[in-house]
């Protein structure tokens, strides 16, 4: 299967660092001991020894650690999850070239990208990533911007919260509290796009090598010249060498097995469809068969 829709390149955004101001949110009041300059507690009042989880989910599961706790009353039924994604996707994309802000959809959402344009059928949450530039950016002059939505045909009216991460400032893992930078969040449900800043960590000794705070590391020429495509029906950017960086995280079999998750792909229709019981029971007891688990 090719890349879907993949039109155009567009040269790389990157520029030098956007001039930090102070981000809203929680602060610690315990100053670090005076033998260590902690440029995170001079500017912006973050204790590093002090750091506290921002973000919180109702659960830990598949399900419940897809939901912002602040909005969630309950799980939502499959069509509504789906539903409430592809808007949602929309919206931020919309949002962002509105407002000339560097973003690329990334791990799952960009592998339901490569099949076909569109979001995985079992997918809770959609991944995107942006430069430290940009994280910057959205910090300074867009934190807790509520945006309002409607959806081409009218019919769809929804409120997306964009929250910044006071955390995001610091760009090394931390304690691990705050791997995701920012979140833009679905008002009704809680349903949220993580947004991970991506740095360069070591200038002087790997220039080239980009990394967010969950170990994924990137080249510069993986990610740049971005592509210019569509996703959900919407103009997006994914990264210059895509399959690459696909194979590197999922293996290869992610660009050719077409069982996954209780779900085929059609390659008639484009689309992945949920296996009905019969085709899951058959599909279980050909693979226990394989492995030598299953006897009649």
């Amino acid at each position: 299967m090719k890349a879907w829709g993949l039109v155009a390149l567009v040269p790389t955004l990157c520029a030098a660092a956007v001039a930090a101001r102070a981000l809203p949110g929680p602060t610690t009041t315990t100053n670090p001991t005076a033998q260590e300059y902690d440029p995170l507690w001079e500017i912006y009042g973050l204790n590093r020894s002090a750091e506290y989880k921002y973000f919180h989910e109702p659960g830990r599961d598949d399900i419940l650690g897809h939901y912002d706790v602040r909005f969630f009353t309950e799980p939502v039924a499959t069509e509504e999850r789906t539903e409430t994604l592809t808007h949602m996707v929309r919206a931020y994309l919309n949002f962002f070239t509105e407002n000339d802000l560097e973003t690329w959809i990334a791990h799952g959402t960009l592998l339901g990208w490569w099949w076909n344009g569109k979001i995985l059928p079992w997918d809770w949450d959609i991944d995107t990533q942006v430069p430290d530039t940009t994280l910057a950016r959205l910090g300074d002059d867009f934190n807790q911007t509520i945006v309002s939505y409607t959806s081409a045909d009218k019919k769809v009216k929804r409120k997306y919260l964009l929250d910044i991460n006071p955390w995001s400032r610091q760009r090394e893992r931390g304690k691990g509290h705050n791997i995701i930078d920012a979140r833009w969040i679905d008002i009704k449900t809680g349903l949220y796009i993580d947004i991970t800043g991506l740095s360069r960590l070591n200038p002087e000794t790997e220039p080239d090598i980009w990394q967010c705070k969950n170990f994924h590391k990137y080249k510069v020429q993986d990610i740049y010249p971005l592509r210019k495509t569509t996703f959900e029906g919407t103009a997006a950017m994914v990264p210059f060498l895509y399959d690459s960086i696909l194979t590197d995280e999922y293996s290869l079999r992610s660009l050719t097995a077409t069982n996954f998750h209780n779900h085929t792909w059609y390659p008639d229709l484009e689309e992945w469809i949920l296996d009905d019981e019969e085709s899951m029971t058959a599909r279980r007891r050909e693979q226990e068969s394989q492995d030598g688990r299953y006897y009649e």
